[in-house]
Formats: structure tokens, C-alpha cells, sequence
């Protein structure tokens, strides 16, 4: 009967005839094989777009659609799948979750397989969990990992989600989240349990503790063997001890189970605590029965040391004659284990009560509150972002044709030339794009660098200027004017989260790099400001981007500014905020200077100020004004010592070459101090000049200038004297500049700020309550004052005054410089002294850098003269 069934069984799936099964596995390996082709496709063209994504990219972002991109015959894709390959790898790995998109194609491989083969290589339904999971928390996890990097390893959700996270509970809480749930899906996708490690450290723990009392034990056995009965016994009356072996033998179970409980945790306590191990461990302990009967009675007997000690063999009559079961006696042994640990738990606490001494100093310490500089204007709002104009483009404007038609106008020339190039990229920033080409094997870069006036004339732009090459990327770039230039608006500036979340000291927010990126950086760092180019081309707006950037950001108690405006017109707007940001002479009417004779004073009252203020950082022991602050911020300063809290100040003239022109040497030394020494003390220059030649910014004036702006000029002279390189020529205009900072010289777009703008932050600013004057420098008596200090009274003299004039009497020469050499006096000092003794008649007033004419000829004419 068996081969029956046998072929019973086997008939059923021969027996019909019909088409169904045949085309249901026609259409399985059909869609099957579609579906492993896909996929195969997809993962390649991902893999792909890992090497070949920034060459891609660009085509692909300029194009108007995708369907363009497809139809576009003449770009060269370097991406493994072609164009679709490109474009299907742009818009999972860019647009959607990133490089986790390969986990998609590899489902995909695997669905078609099984459809091909009728076999899962893997449980289809909870790989697809897995890559859910992927999608969700790795696409996240990669971008918060690698923040900075170029490729989008996370996508569009990746970014997204970060972004949210962290503006809605910060970095530190985004990165707890992500790796939480990362762990807490690997146990779960593993099914990963620790409980079984956890019984392990049990019982290890347990035999260490069990061991540790026989150890014990034995030491005490073999003390009572070797010493008799020499030692004394702490308890009076031994009767009821005999009971204890009676009960040992008869409970012989029992006691030793007793024994290795309360044995071992006493163990343990002992190791903690360390309080007299001989008095109470040999005593005691002196066989292991009493040992034993000892260690199960010490939780009631060891606490209360200050009872009488007859309490204790009455406790021991009570509990060791009762011959009850063990379970009777077990729980209550083990129900008292916990009181013996708590209370050494207890002990083992002290650390912590000794950590509360430097914790309460430091609350008295904390009770004295960090002085608050903002606290003097308690309710002053910062400008808000609605004051400026909304000008920027979130995507910048691409024209293919513009793009296509320079990239071959480019290589043709190149070309006709006999200079070949291996690859060639565009950057579009707001005003220019970059082309960056990759010259092949054996062409000399100063052939390419020769040919600038050739490029520009086939390209008929102006403004074509060669970086040959480009620091840091081995590629040699060409820089191109845009047809529709990009004006890049303030407002875009001071909301983006560079600008609002830097730590700088005096951050400005300058404007943008070709590659679109925002440029902010710190003016303390810089230290000192140079501004040059031709009239009309931006130096007024750059100014004012400056200025705005530093109101937006710091409070009026950490910021003043000195404004020196010969032209009267372009500062003169600032004027509302005289009794917050300004700083001016005492008894001034006008913070804004404009006279050539009140600028030379209000320069060498900046040398005061900076002199007082290095005598401040050096009685504090300091450095700098960041280290004397902190010190001043935490009370560690006396404020009744001439002590005081520094604010920043930023010296702005706006139009240099007018003051060279009308009092040269006289504006330029105190400008030259100020940017030697100045830094330190937090004193910064901001210089602009339409003029750029070499009588007007000096040798001496560049050397301490080394963040140096240049806007368009008209000749390269000028550009080399500016920057000390060529390129400032060949610049565009409004607003297109360059800047040196440090060792780099970068091509920017300035930041628009419209006069308007500028009002409506002025007023807003102006209308709120501030200070009752403005910030007072400290009082210069210049040489325009001589003939009225001739009155002064005597008692104000300098105590060097009849030294001074001996000096000048006998050399017949009245000279400040020599009293600065001779009797090694600061400049200022030396200027009081020699206004002294003009005041006192006996010498002349100045004549410019002649020596003063001596009234008095001989020291006995001094002397009854005096």
C-alpha cells in the first residue's frame, strides 16, 4: 500500500494540464528580472555617484527640469548609469535620505531574486523593517556625525531632522536621542539580553565574599590556637557561651548556613569601614563556633556599644536554647542582613559629606553675583531683524546658456593657443563664477596666467581675473562676472546660524564668497581695518555693514565708537545713538567729528585711554581686555582702585586721505600708535580711504594694518598698494571687492545696507533710554589751547615742570621730543608739560615740527622768572 500512496501523492502536480502555472512563472521571472536589473542599476549608479557626485551636481542643479537634464545631450555626465543613473542617485541620495538609499536598491535586488528564483535569500519582510529603521535613524545619525562635510551622507531628511532637533532641544540633546534609539534598536533587532551577564557578576560576587570570610575565619582559629587564653573576652559572664557548640553540632546545617550569610556581609563591612579589626575580630572569633555565634548576634549587639554589657549573654540565652526549625531562624537572620549593609552604606557616604565643605564655599561664592555690564541699560532691546529689507535669493539664479556658452568660449581659446585641459567645473556664487580647470600633463601655468586679456576679450566681459592656482585645490581658476549679478542682502546675513551663534568678540558679517558661503569673522582678530578703492564703489556701504553687524550683536555697555567723518555727510546718520554707542571729548557738542584740529586731539586722547588702560592690565596682573574683564566680571577686581569695567572701542574715520592732506604727520603718529599697540587693550581702527597711494597709506600704516579691503580702482598701482597684489583693477564694481586676512585673499560680494536701513535701526535704537552722555575719552589739551592755558594756575604743574625748563633753557631748544629722550617721559606727559611751559611764557608756540623759540635765555633770568 505504501508505493500506492506514494504515487498518489506524486500524480496531483503532474495531472493538470492547463496554463495558468505557466504564465504566473512567465510573469514572476519577468518581473523578476526587472526588478534585480533595477535594483543592480540603482545600487551601481549610487556607488557611483559616491566619486562622481561634484562634477554631476552642477549640470544637474542648473538644469531648468529633470526632463531636461535627460534630453541634454551635450554635457558630459562622468556617473556609471548615465544621466538616468545621475539623476536617480541625485534625488535618493541628495533629495531624500542619503547614502541610505543603497539599502533601497539592495530590497529591491533581493525582491527580484526571489521572484527569479522562487528563493528568499532573506526574510524580505523584516529586512524591509530593517531598512525603515535605516531610513528613519542612520540618514539622521550620519549628518549629526559629519556636520561639516560636503556630501549630504544623511539627504534632505537626514538634514532636516537634525536641524529641527537641534534648534528644538540643541546638539547635546540630538546627539543623546539618536545614539538612544541607535542602541535601543540594535538590542531590539538583536535580541540582545544582558540579565544572564548580570547573574554572573552575582555569583562571582558571591563565591569572592564567601571566600573571603573562610579566610577570615581560619586567621581567627589559628590566633585562639596559638595564643590559649592569654587574651581577655569582652563578655563577663562565659556561662551561656558553652551552649553555642551544643548548638552548633545539633544544628550543624543551620549554623554554617548562618555563618556563610552574616559572615560574609560582615566581611564586607569590615573592608569598608577599617575601624579597630583587632579588638573586635580576635576577642571574639576565637574558635569558628563562637565565631559563628558571634558574627549571627552582631547586628543587635555591634550598633549599641553604649548598652550594658549583661544585655548581651541575655540575648544569647534567649535565641541559642530555642530548638526551633532552621526556617524559623533563617529569614530573621537574613531580614537583618539588610540593616548591617545599610548601615556601613551609611559610612561609605562620608566621602560625599566632605565634598559638601568646597560645595557650600562655593555658594557663598556664587552668592556674590558676577557683576553684569548690561545691567546699566537693564532694558535695552537689540535691533530686530524687521528694520532691514529682505533682498536675498534662496537659490541662486542659473543661466545654462551664459554657463555653456563661457565654458566653451574658454576651452576654445585655450585650445587655440595649444593649451589642452583635462576637466572643467563652474561655481556660480552672486556676482561671479568660478572655473576651475585642470590643465593636462606638461602645460606651464604661466601660459594659461599670459592669456587673461585673450579670455576676456572672446568672453567680452570685464572684470576676467586669474587665480593661477587656486591654494590648496591644484586647479586653476577663472573668475567671470555674472550677466544678472545678485545683490546679497543684509538681513540674510545676520539671521544665518554663523552669525547668530558665533562666540566672536566683535563679529561683522562682511558679505559672501563666490561658493555662496557667508563670510563673518571677528574684528578683534583682525585687528585693524583698511579700506580702499575708487569713488562710488562701496566703501561707504562697507562701512555701514560693519557698523550694523556690530549693533546687532553687541550691547551698548560693550561697545562704543569713535566716527571721524571729514566728508560731514556719510557718518552723520549715527548721531541718534551718541548717548548708547558713542564716544567723544568732554565738552564736546558733536560726537561725529568733522574738524581736522578736534580729530588730531581726539586721537591722542585714544593714546591716553590706551596708555590708562594697558596701567589697568597691569596692575590686574593681565594680558589683554578679554582676560581683564573676566577677572572685573567675577568680583576679583577692587572698583574703588581706579578698577572699571573695558568696554570695546572701534575707531572709524571714513575718509583718511583728507586728513593726511591738511595734517600729515600729526594724524598719522597717533594713528600708527593706536594700530601698534591698541589691540591688546581693545582698542580697533576701521580706516577707509578713496585715494590709495603711497603718501596716504604709508609704509608705516600698512605694516599695522594686515586685514586689508579693496574695493574696484582704476590702475594696478593702486591695487598693489592696497593688497601688495594685483587684481582690485579688474574688479566689477558695487560692491565687489577683495579682502587680505591673514595669508588669503578671497573675492567677496559686500553685504547692501540701504541709508534707509541704516535710519530705521539708528531710530530704533535711539528712541530707548541710554546713558546721560556719551562715552567720555580722556581731556587732551592740544596746541590750538596754548594761548588760553597761559592763566592756569600753578598748582596744576607738572612735578618735572622746573626740570623741564631748566632743560629747554640751557639747550635754547624747545623741543617735546627731547624732553621725551632726555628725561625718558611718555608723549602725552611730555605735551602737558611743554603746553606748561608755553602757558608760563617761556617759550614760544609750536611751528610745526620746528623747535618752539626760548623767551627765557639763561637760567637766573629762570629763576626770577619763576
Amino acid at each position: 500500500m505504501a508505493p500506492r500512496s506514494k504515487k498518489q501523492k506524486k500524480n496531483p502536480p503532474i495531472v493538470p494540464s492547463s496554463e495558468k502555472p505557466d504564465s504566473k512563472r512567465q510573469v514572476r521571472l519577468i518581473l523578476g528580472t526587472l526588478l534585480l536589473l533595477v535594483g543592480a542599476f540603482v545600487s551601481f549608479s549610487i556607488i557611483s555617484y559616491l566619486f562622481t557626485w561634484q562634477s554631476d551636481q552642477d549640470q544637474l542643479l542648473s538644469a531648468k527640469s529633470n526632463w531636461d537634464f535627460l534630453g541634454d545631450k551635450e554635457s558630459l555626465i562622468t556617473n556609471w548609469g548615465g544621466r538616468l543613473g545621475a539623476l536617480t542617485a541625485h534625488i535618493l541620495v541628495y533629495r531624500y535620505v542619503g547614502i541610505m538609499a543603497l539599502a533601497i536598491s539592495l530590497w529591491v535586488s533581493m525582491l527580484g531574486i526571489y521572484l527569479v528564483y522562487d528563493k528568499k535569500v532573506f526574510r524580505l519582510a523584516r529586512y524591509l523593517r530593517w531598512v525603515c529603521l535605516l531610513l528613519l535613524i542612520a540618514a539622521p545619525l550620519l549628518t549629526f556625525l559629519l556636520p561639516g562635510s560636503a556630501f549630504s551622507w544623511g539627504g534632505a531628511w537626514g538634514n532636516e531632522s537634525v536641524n529641527f532637533m537641534n534648534g528644538l532641544i540643541g546638539k547635546m540633546g540630538t546627539g543623546l536621542i539618536l545614539f538612544s534609539i541607535l542602541a535601543l534598536t540594535v538590542f531590539i533587532v538583536f535580541s540582545l539580553d544582558i540579565r544572564p551577564a548580570l547573574r554572573k557578576a552575582r555569583s562571582k560576587a558571591a563565591e569572592m565574599r564567601g571566600n573571603l570570610t573562610e579566610a577570615l575565619v581560619n586567621n581567627a582559629a589559628a590566633k585562639s590556637d596559638t595564643s590559649g587564653e592569654s587574651h581577655p573576652v569582652i563578655v563577663p559572664e562565659p556561662e551561656p557561651m558553652p551552649a553555642a557548640p551544643e548548638n552548633a553540632v545539633h544544628f550543624n546545617g543551620s549554623v554554617n548556613d548562618r555563618f556563610a550569610h552574616a559572615g560574609k556581609e560582615q566581611a564586607f563591612a569590615f573592608s569598608l569601614s577599617e575601624k579597630e579589626p583587632e579588638a573586635t575580630i580576635p576577642h571574639e572569633m576565637q574558635s569558628p563556633e563562637n565565631a559563628a555565634q558571634y558574627l549571627t548576634e552582631e547586628p543587635e549587639a555591634d550598633p549599641f556599644e553604649s548598652e550594658p554589657e549583661t544585655e548581651e549573654p541575655e540575648t544569647a540565652e534567649e535565641e541559642l536554647p530555642s530548638e526551633e526549625p532552621e526556617s524559623a531562624e533563617l529569614p530573621e537572620i537574613i531580614s537583618e542582613e539588610p540593616v548591617q549593609e545599610f548601615s556601613f552604606e551609611v559610612k561609605q557616604a562620608e566621602p560625599e559629606k566632605v565634598k559638601e565643605v568646597p560645595a557650600s564655599g562655593h555658594i557663598s561664592i556664587q552668592s556674590n553675583e558676577p557683576y553684569a555690564p548690561e545691567l546699566d541699560l537693564p532694558n535695552y532691546k537689540f535691533p530686530t531683524l524687521d528694520l532691514l529689507e529682505d533682498r536675498a535669493q534662496e537659490v541662486i539664479s542659473l543661466d545654462k546658456d551664459e554657463l555653456e556658452k563661457n565654458k566653451t568660449q574658454i576651452i576654445s581659446t585655450l585650445r587655440s593657443f595649444g593649451i589642452e585641459i583635462q576637466r572643467i567645473s563652474a561655481t556660480v556664487g552672486p556676482t561671479v563664477t568660478l572655473y576651475e580647470i585642470v590643465p593636462a600633463e606638461g602645460v606651464r601655468i604661466s601660459k594659461i596666467r599670459n592669456l587673461e586679456d585673450d579670455i576676456a576679450l572672446n568672453l567680452a566681459a570685464l572684470g576676467i581675473r586669474i587665480i593661477a592656482p587656486i591654494p590648496g585645490r591644484g586647479t586653476i581658476g577663472i573668475e567671470v562676472p555674472n550677466a544678472n549679478k545678485q545683490i546679497v542682502s543684509m538681513r540674510a546675513l545676520l539671521s544665518s546660524d554663523k552669525f547668530v551663534n558665533n562666540k566672536m568678540s566683535l563679529p561683522i558679517a562682511l558679505g559672501k564668497k563666490i561658493d555662496n558661503e557667508n563670510y563673518i569673522v571677528d574684528l578683534a582678530t583682525m585687528p585693524h581695518l583698511l579700506m580702499a578703492g575708487a569713488t562710488g564703489q562701496g566703501k561707504s556701504v562697507g562701512i555701514n555693514a560693519v557698523l550694523v553687524s556690530l549693533l546687532y550683536k553687541k550691547h551698548p555697555s560693550q561697545l562704543k565708537f569713535v566716527m571721524v567723518d571729514p566728508k560731514k555727510v556719510e557718518l552723520s546718520i549715527y548721531k541718534t545713538i551718541e548717548k548708547h554707542f558713542l564716544a567723544k571729548l568732554p565738552n564736546e557738542e558733536d560726537a561725529i567729528i568733522t574738524d581736522t584740529k578736534k580729530v588730531i586731539n581726539t586721537l591722542n586722547a585714544l593714546c591716553i585711554e590706551m596708555d590708562n588702560r594697558y596701567e589697568l592690565l597691569k596692575e590686574a596682573g593681565t594680558r589683554n581686555i578679554k582676560e581683564y574683564n573676566e577677572k572685573f566680571i567675577s568680583r576679583r577686581l577692587n572698583p574703588e582702585k581706579g578698577h572699571k569695567y573695558l568696554p570695546f572701542i572701534v575707531l572709524v574715520v571714513d575718509e583718511f586721505a583728507d586728513l593726511i592732506m591738511t595734517a600729515g604727520k600729526e594724524v598719522e603718529m597717533p594713528i600708527a600708535r593706536l594700530a601698534q599697540l591698541a589691540r591688546a587693550v581693545g582698542i580697533h581702527l576701521i580706516v577707509a580711504t578713496q585715494r590709495p597711494s603711497v603718501n596716504v597709506i604709508t609704509g608705516t600704516i600698512k605694516a599695522n594694518f594686515p586685514a586689508r579691503i579693496a574695493f574696484k580702482v582704476s590702475a594696478k598701482v593702486d591695487s598693489r598698494t592696497i593688497l601688495d597684489a594685483g587684481g582690485a583693477e579688474q574688479l566689477v564694481g558695487r560692491g565687489d571687492m577683495l579682502i587680505s586676512h591673514g595669508s588669503e585673499l578671497l573675492r567677496l560680494q559686500c553685504a547692501f545696507v540701504d541709508t534707509p536701513e541704516v535710519e530705521k535701526i539708528v531710530s530704533f535704537i535711539g528712541d530707548q533710554r541710554g546713558y546721560s552722555s556719551a562715552f567720555e575719552l580722556p581731556e587732551y589739551i592740544g596746541d590750538e589751547t596754548g594761548s588760553s592755558t597761559k592763566t592756569l594756575d600753578i598748582t596744576n604743574r607738572d612735578e618735572l615742570f622746573e626740570e623741564c625748563a631748566r632743560m629747554i633753557v640751557q639747550t635754547q631748544s624747545g623741543s617735546t621730543s627731547a624732553l621725551q629722550r632726555r628725561l625718558n617721559l611718555g608723549y602725552n606727559r611730555a605735551g602737558r608739560i611743554m603746553d606748561q611751559i608755553e602757558a608760563a611764557g617761556i617759550v614760544g608756540p609750536a611751528v610745526g615740527s620746528k623747535p618752539r623759540e626760548v623767551y627765557v635765555k639763561t637760567e637766573a633770568e629762570l629763576d626770577a622768572y619763576l
